[in-house]
């Protein structure tokens, strides 16, 4: 039975779908506008937050444990990458530019570049 996913941030834009579908996919296939990066539950890119119908996705999976606490959850972030959806939802997410930046690797003051000096 078709469903719908509306993708808010993108002007509540909304895309009809057939079957059972993967929600980063359908947003590059229907140009949804979720921010991705690798597709794989590597980077966390996809963060996104179910706002609507957070009942029609799949279970958890151990790659989203890797980017979103508990607390991520209970208030209905998922990984769009990992994410598969089986009824109507509304999401949301907050634009990449929006977003603060990651620390590089090896920012963190502990290393070579925070020695005391002659060592």
């Amino acid at each position: 039975m078709p469903f719908s996913i509306t993708f808010v941030t993108n002007d509540n834009k909304v895309v009809s779908v057939a079957e059972k579908a993967n929600l980063l996919r359908t947003s590059i296939r229907e140009k949804g506008g979720i921010p991705f990066k690798c597709g794989a539950g590597i980077c966390g890119t996809c963060k996104c937050k179910i706002e609507q119908g957070l009942e029609n996705t799949d279970a958890i999976k151990d790659r989203e444990r890797n980017h979103l606490s508990e607390a991520d959850f209970a208030a209905g972030h998922r990984m769009a990458c990992q994410t598969f959806v089986h009824g109507d939802i509304a999401v949301s997410w907050i634009p990449l530019a929006l977003r603060p930046p990651k620390p590089a690797a090896g920012t963190s003051g502990s290393g070579p570049a925070s020695a005391p000096p002659g060592q």
